[in-house]
């Protein structure tokens, strides 16, 4: 990479500039090699729609498998660190005296990211799944992942990092309280929030009453904090705060137990940012359950005003769900759960009365996460299907993001080469307001910090521009 900077360096001065980095980019747009020196130079400002174990590449968690001695799954490549009843498993150090190791290293890259996809399996099945197959290698080594991440995100000129790190542990019994899981699901069924905002008001008595601050207090102090601390992952180079998140295929009390714990720890911990919801949106529980969902944020966020919270929403397409069901997830995303950001939004044309769903975005400054190698990935849509021209039209606020940049074998970079490339009126000085979204609707709790991080990107982009006025 180093190389790579020196020779665009050098191709700059042999030119002899007397252009903007703005018509530069009109040059070498359509050009991949020039415009990824162009952009794997220029500030990137944040990454807000990250998830860590998405984002660790497959090499060291497969490195770490090895070196641990893990069970590997021969059927579904799937590591853990005990042998389980059933299933054929075994271990690496055997496969490695069988000569088998170099052939499952090369399936388990291939299954664990996308790496060589071919199209023998779904994408969508390939990547949701991959998660499960390497997650073992993951837990014990969060600080590992975030030294690589911050490496990688300050090699590429990206400044903040806004990651859902891992689910806050719970072990809280609410076998008490499983009947609260019918009565929700029948009154969501009826559509009557009145009914569900007073079960929930019960329910949230209930978890109360179970120490659910307990839980969100050891999380932040043991967990979050010291790892932030111990880590020093705040300096001058780099900043990275961390989202809370709940999982869409949980019955309801724990769902509900896990969000009210969620929005209390980022009540209290200014690490913490903010609270998300994940999981595939077209799963059976998440579809079934979704406007629960949303009507369980609207009752966290009036317990808790000062939370912020983004939702996944909208990350289907035709053919993935029946045509019916792309039209109300981002809507009740916004008007029932009051989301501050929303993630994916890649449905937004099928939504009933977009155009006033965008206008409102627009004019409440709902930013929308957009992903482009995500999208194309896992739903298959890019360029002219990708729904960025819409949000753009209505001056929706946007900011790019990567989402899960290990599995995808990708990176911010890319993400602006694509965007440059796929979207010719797309000029400059809009993707320069796109890189400042991504610091000026983080959820950075701190103002000072989001006030430092802008003075930073200021500073980086008169020195990134200045190349080209030599």
């Amino acid at each position: 990479m180093t190389r790579i900077i020196t020779l665009f360096c050098i191709f700059i001065a042999q030119i002899g500039f007397s252009q903007s980095a703005e018509s530069y980019l009109e040059k070498i747009r359509n050009n991949e090699a020039l415009s990824t020196a162009f952009f794997q130079q220029m500030p990137k400002g944040g990454d807000l729609h990250h998830h860590f174990s998405g984002s660790i590449y497959a090499e060291p968690l497969l490195e770490r498998a090895i070196a641990e001695d893990f069970y590997l799954n021969l059927e579904t490549l799937q590591v853990l660190k005990t042998k389980p009843a059933e299933g054929n498993w075994q271990t690496f150090s055997s496969l490695k005296n069988e000569g088998k190791l170099e052939y499952y290293q090369q399936q388990i890259m291939q299954t664990w990211s996308a790496k060589d996809y071919n199209g023998s399996v779904p994408s969508d099945d390939l990547f949701f799944d991959s998660f499960q197959k390497f997650s073992p290698a993951i837990d014990g080594h969060f600080a590992e992942g975030l030294l690589e991440l911050k490496k990688r995100a300050i090699a590429e000129n990206v400044l903040y990092i806004e990651t859902q790190l891992n689910t806050i542990p719970c072990d809280m019994n609410v076998s008490d309280l499983t009947d609260f899981n019918s009565k929700l699901r029948q009154a969501s069924a009826q559509k009557d929030e009145k009914t569900v905002l007073k079960l929930l008001d019960e329910l949230y008595k209930s978890i109360q009453q179970k120490d659910a601050k307990k839980y969100a207090a050891d999380f932040n102090t043991n967990f979050i904090a010291k790892l932030h601390k111990d880590l020093k992952i705040d300096d001058d180079k780099f900043t990275m705060r961390y989202q809370n998140f709940v999982l869409r295929f949980m019955d309801p009390v724990d769902l509900f137990k896990n969000l009210t714990i969620a929005f209390i720890s980022a009540n209290d911990s200014k690490l913490i940012a903010g609270v998300n919801i994940v999981s595939p949106e077209h799963a059976e529980t998440s579809m079934k359950d979704y406007w629960l969902h949303m009507v369980m944020f609207k009752y966290c966020h009036s317990k808790f005003p000062n939370v912020k919270y983004t939702l996944h929403a909208g990350e289907l397409t035709l053919g993935l769900v029946q045509p019916e069901d792309l039209t109300w997830h981002i809507n009740d995303a916004i008007y029932i759960a009051g989301a501050n950001r929303i993630g994916h939004g890649v449905d937004i044309a099928y939504e009933a009365n977009s155009y006033d769903l965008l206008k409102y975005m627009a004019k409440n400054n709902i930013p929308i996460e957009i992903n482009l190698v995500s999208n194309e990935f896992i739903l298959k849509v890019k360029e002219n299907r990708h729904p960025f021209t819409l949000y753009k039209e209505f001056n929706v606020p946007i900011v790019i993001s990567t989402d899960d940049a290990g599995i995808l074998r990708s990176n911010m970079t890319e993400q602006y080469v694509l965007l440059a490339k796929r979207y010719q009126d797309v000029n400059y000085t809009t993707i320069k307001k796109y890189v400042y979204n991504s610091i000026n609707y983080s959820f950075i709790q701190d103002e000072s910090v989001k006030k430092q991080l802008i003075k930073d990107l200021n500073n980086r982009f008169k020195t990134f521009e200045a190349k080209f006025n030599n």
